[in-house]
């Protein structure tokens, strides 16, 4: 073998030298990026964490302004403004790693607050102020925002000198796969200090969808009948589409506000899921997957279909309001019809198939959740006076009472007015029956294909 030359020696050498001093720099600059990017991130995170400190400060001053003002237009302002600074916490909680989990009582928090602020600028607007109650739960509300913002403050404090950090998604992602079913404690989470001190929030309950009563409410339908077994479930099931039992098997059961069994069945080409209740063994779902043909039926003879097999199943006086055609599917909605007033909180929708007439879906979780026999007295407010809440450019084209939904899964007593616009447009104009005021406004969205009502 040849001996190299010192000098073919010393090329070697600085060849692989400078390669090393290439990677070497190369491996520092990818370190550098590295830390630059991870500072980023922990600025980021740190902005977004100041911005839940600054809004929940700014809701803790709005809400001790609110609690002396008594004019309905500064009640509105305040409650307007801290619905505002609720929603922009909520938006800067969202860019941080898992903080939904983390500061889960936070964002409840928020929630809540924004949402009975707006019910508060409602009630103020209709009553001319705030009730006594709704002073309190004000008042009290402010004394958690208070003490939450201190807490978030102190945390800030120290997230900004450094003895806390807010962590990356993968450190957080690890620390949550430590907890084991049923830990109510974040290990190791800065934001624990938060949560696990987090003060009391009152019960309250007012028309919204926080309010606490509808944690607690029971199907009204459902609340006396008893539970059924599993094959009693499948007989119901096969009882309300006039199929063989022996077509239908649980999949699973179903928790939550309405305990229920999930079937199916292969039906027509297509998988078959039904949702029976528990208690009472009433079909409150189905879905049909079979494709559609074209149509061989009008939509008359397909809403006298949905009505005929609401009546077979025990779904009395159901009057269907607005339906829609999509694909060969026409859905109807149907509202229990109590004498003279229609009951829109007692709810059926059922998509039939323009092909051969098939139900192909149907859902009455409204209607087993709402319906009751309600009260026959006359609302405080007259027709004739109700009209004159009705905005003058508009022409009232039908008239009738009806019990309508609020948010807070309430109900009201209205007269409702089909009206139309200068331009043709119609809408659904509520006053309220007992106030005179103006409850709701709907626009009719119109077409060959049917009704929606938005």
């Amino acid at each position: 073998m040849h001996k190299l030359s010192q000098r073919t020696m010393i090329r070697i050498y600085s060849y692989v030298g400078a390669a090393l001093i290439v990677l070497l720099g190369g491996l520092l600059r990818m370190q550098s990026k590295a830390a630059a990017y991870e500072r980023a991130i922990a600025a980021d995170y740190l902005r977004a964490f100041s911005q839940v400190v600054t809004s929940v400060n700014r809701i803790d001053s709005a809400m001790q302004k609110e609690l002396y003002v008594t004019s309905p237009a500064m009640i509105a302002q305040f409650s307007a403004e801290i619905q505002s600074e609720a929603a922009t916490a909520q938006q800067a909680m969202a860019a941080l790693p898992y903080a939904n989990i983390e500061l889960e009582q936070t964002a409840s928090f928020l929630s809540k607050v924004g949402d009975y602020s707006s019910a508060l600028s409602r009630a103020a607007a209709a009553n001319g102020g705030l009730s006594e109650e709704e002073m309190d739960n004000l008042n009290s509300l402010s004394l958690v925002s208070s003490q939450l913002s201190q807490q978030l403050e102190e945390l800030e404090t120290q997230l900004n000198d450094g003895s806390m950090s807010l962590h990356s998604v993968e450190e957080v992602k690890q620390r949550m796969s430590q907890l084991t079913e049923g830990d109510t404690e974040i290990a190791g989470s800065d934001f624990e200090l938060v949560e696990n001190h987090f003060p009391d929030v009152p019960t309250m309950t007012y028309d919204g969808p926080f309010s606490d009563h509808l944690a607690s409410s029971q199907p009204k339908v459902l609340e006396p009948l008893p539970e059924v077994t599993e094959q009693q479930a499948i007989a119901s099931a096969a009882a309300c589409l006039e199929l063989r039992e022996d077509l239908f098997q649980v999949e699973h059961a179903i928790e939550g506000e309405i305990p229920a069994y999930a079937l199916s069945a292969a039906v027509d080409g297509g998988e078959l899921n039904c949702i029976v209740t528990k208690a009472g063994g009433l079909v409150m779902g189905i879905t049909n997957s079979r494709p559609v043909g074209s149509p061989t039926i009008s939509e008359e003879e397909a809403i006298a279909i949905a009505g005929a097999f609401l009546e077979r199943n025990g779904y009395e006086t159901m009057e269907p309001t607005y339906y829609y055609d999509h694909s060969g599917r026409l859905t109807i909605n149907f509202a229990h019809r109590q004498g003279d007033v229609l009951c829109y909180p007692d709810l059926c929708s059922i998509t039939i198939a323009l092909d051969n007439g098939g139900i192909v879906a149907f859902e009455s979780t409204s209607y087993l959740s709402n319906h009751h026999e309600r009260s026959a007295d006359p609302p405080a407010i007259s027709s004739e006076e109700a009209k004159t809440k009705v905005s003058p450019r508009l022409t009232i084209l039908k008239e009738q009472l009806a019990w309508i939904p609020t948010d807070g899964e309430y109900e009201v007593l209205c007269w409702e007015y089909i009206c139309e616009a200068d331009n043709g447009q119609h809408y659904v104009v509520c006053i309220n029956g007992e106030t005179g005021a103006e409850q709701k406004i709907l626009i009719l969205l119109e077409d060959e294909n049917g009704t929606l009502a938005l």
